[in-house]
Parts: structure tokens; sequence; C-alpha cells
């Protein structure tokens, strides 16, 4: 726009324009990728913004702070906050065709920091749920077996106890299983052996994250048709079968229960707010990625509240498939709810997999489970961010150059 006004002015400088475009015809910029269809912007940032937060995160801070009260906060901080930041940032995406970083520079130069530093926290969250995807296989590979490995007691990494005696004492099933087995932590400060098996299973899956991001939107989009979907259906069998087992009620009845005076702790209201950010996945660059990908014209308010009644619509669905089970295991064991949730909302590796456990066809509740985990973590974890800060601001002379460093850079992490 700048070279075609001072082209304009008939001057010096409108003839220096003129030459460097018909000298640069060749360096013009590649026309930026685009959703094949609405469905893959909607199932990819469906992908991004729905996962373990919400299968289990949310459904555990209802538990600790107020049951149904901490809606309140929740609901608060989703409408002032979640919804009108999610807005903003995926519209400046689809506004100016533009990845986190060169977004905001295009808005204003200055604010280009606010891009960079969006990128780390990217780099952060990458690092943190390519680990969890390595649980999550670890786990679903030994989910083939039968019994469980977690749910006896003679194996090498825990007593030999019976179940329900593990359960009741300091040295349950899960948590041993969990820290001796699969983390193989110490008992003192000791940098211990290689664990093998489960860098296996870290290798193996940036191995399918390289191959999901592959060749960018193309195959990107093309996966959530799946990875976005399964969850879905793994949540509503696991659901049905929940609440058909006895318990169940009372599982649901704790869930639900509405205590107001939780209302007046601020440590409820920072969940809600923190809930709500990390589950909306806003000020990371993400939404402003996967915006950027859209038509010029897309409706992307209609886009983003949809995408919003979804996210916390799943999140509360998900409580009620989490709970029927704890409250039947509660029951099947002889233990209050609350001892199952001592461990925090890391209980996804423990309690609820202990609990599949103890149902008739432990193996394939199991296996069920621990695929909607992978695949929950999975779009979390492919999102086109850090490719489109490095591919959306360099010269179309070195895209050819940057995409081929991007892909052979990721496939050596």
């Amino acid at each position: 726009a700048f070279r075609h006004q001072w082209s304009n002015t008939g001057g010096r400088e409108g003839k220096v324009s003129s030459s460097a475009v018909e000298s640069g015809q060749d360096k013009q910029t590649l026309p930026r990728g685009k959703w094949a269809n609405k469905m893959e912007f909607l199932l990819s940032v469906a992908g991004e913004i729905i996962g373990l937060g919400n299968v289990w995160r949310f459904p555990y801070l209802c538990y600790k702070n107020g049951g149904g009260a901490f809606l309140i906060p929740y609901f608060v901080f989703l409408f002032f906050c979640g919804i009108p930041v999610f807005f903003l940032e995926t519209a400046l995406g689809q506004y100016t065709s533009e990845g986190g970083v060169t977004a905001w520079r295009k808005i204003c130069p200055m604010f280009e920091g606010v891009g960079f530093a969006s990128q780390v926290i990217v780099i952060y969250l990458n690092i943190y749920y390519i680990v969890i995807l390595a649980w999550a296989i670890f786990y679903l590979i030994n989910s083939f077996k039968s019994p469980l490995p977690w749910s006896t007691c003679g194996n090498w990494w825990n007593s030999g106890k019976p179940l329900t005696v593990c359960l009741n004492t300091s040295r349950q099933t899960g948590p041993s299983s969990t820290t001796n087995r699969v983390l193989r932590v110490s008992d003192d400060m000791s940098m211990g052996g290689f664990n093998w098996d489960l860098s296996l299973c870290l290798l193996f899956a940036w191995v399918i994250c390289y191959f999901c991001i592959w060749k960018g939107i193309k195959t990107t989009g093309k996966v959530v048709y799946f990875t976005a979907t399964f969850p879905y259906l793994m949540l509503l069998i696991l659901f049905l079968r929940g609440v058909t087992l006895p318990g169940a009620r009372e599982g649901l009845m704790y869930y639900l229960y509405i205590d107001l005076s939780k209302l007046a702790d601020p440590q409820v209201w920072n969940d809600a707010g923190t809930q709500v950010f990390f589950s909306y996945a806003v000020c990371q660059g993400v939404l402003t990625a996967l915006g950027s990908y859209n038509k010029y014209n897309n409706n992307c308010y209609r886009d983003c509240f949809a995408l919003c009644c979804l996210n916390s619509a799943t999140s509360i669905f998900a409580g009620f498939a989490v709970f029927s089970v704890l409250g039947f295991m509660a029951q099947d064991l002889d233990i209050p709810i609350g001892e199952i949730m001592a461990a925090g909302p890391g209980l996804a590796f423990v309690a609820y997999p202990r609990a599949l456990s103890l149902i008739p066809g432990s193996s394939f509740w199991a296996v069920l489970f621990f695929l909607m985990v992978l695949f929950l973590g999975l779009d979390s974890q492919v999102c086109p961010t850090i490719c489109s800060r490095h591919l959306s601001h360099v010269h179309t002379e070195r895209v050819w150059r940057v995409q081929k460093r991007a892909e052979h850079g990721l496939l050596n992490v």
C-alpha cells in the first residue's frame, strides 16, 4: 500500500518504488494456507481447548471448591474474561492472516514482544503435554494386559498385599504403581537408573506429533476429524457405563453438592480464573495462529461463542463421567470419596485407572480411557503455533529453506 502511495506522487520516490516492484515480483509473499472448510477450523480449535483440563482438572476443582458453587465464579470469569479474550485472539489472527508474533507486529510493532512472550508459554506447555502423552502411551500399552498391572499388589514395585488392604494403607496400589513403576522415583536424592520404557514412549509421542503437523494444516486439518471427535465417543461410553454402576448416585451427589460458604474464599475465585484461562488456551498465541487460516469474512464471532459453549459443556459433562465411576469405587472399597480425591488433579493416572480395574472387563475400559487421554493430549500438543511463528514473518525466497529447517528441527527434537 505504501509503495502504490509513493508511486502515485510521480516523484523520485515513485520511480524507485516502481523499479523495486518490477525487480522484486518474484519476492512477493506466498499466499497463506486456508482451512479446507469451516469444520476443520472448528475441530482444530475444539481439539486445542478441550483436553485434560476439562476431563479431570475441572471436576477436581468442583470437588475442592464447593461443588456446584464453583460454577458461580467460573461463569463470572468465563463471560467477563474468557469469551472476550478468546474472541479477540481468534479475530486478530483472522483479520491479519498472521501468526501469534507477526499479528501483533502488524497491529503495533511495539507489541511484538507480546507475541514472543506467548511463544515462551507455548514452549513450556509443549514440554508439559508431551510428557503426559508419554504417560498415556505407557498406560495404554499396559492396559492390554489382564489383569491390569496396577490392580494387584504382587509386583516388584509394590507390596504383596491384597488390593483392598493396599488401598486402605499409606502404600496404595495406584500411587505406588505410578511413582515406582512408571516414573521409577528413587527413594533418595540419587539420579537412579535410566527409564527406558518411558523414554521410548516419549520418543513415540514426538514421532506422532511430527507426522500430525508434517504438512501444516493440510495434515492437521484431517487428523482432527478423528482426534477431536473420538474422545467425545469415549466419554459418552464411560458415562453410560458409570451411571449404571452401584454407588454412582452417591458419587454424582458429591460432585453436585453446593457449599456456598466457599465463595468467601479467595482461592476459589483464583482457581476459577486459572481454570478458564488454562482451559480456553488464551494468551498463548494458539488461537491467533489457528484463526489466521480462516477466510477474511468468516463469522468468527459465532464460531467462538459456539466453541466456548462446547468447551464448558464438556467440562461439566466430564464431571458426571468421572464421579459416577469414583462413587462406585468408594462403595466397592468402603472408603470415602474424599480419600480418593486426596491426590489432586493428577488422579487421572491414579484413582480413575484403579477404579476401572474394579469393573468387569477392566482391560477394555482402561484401553478406552487411555485412548481418550491420548487423543485429548495430542490435540493440545500439535497446534501449529511454533511453526506459524517461524514461517509467518520470513521473506518468500527463504520460505522453502525455512520449511525444511522446521521439519528437520522438529524431527531432531
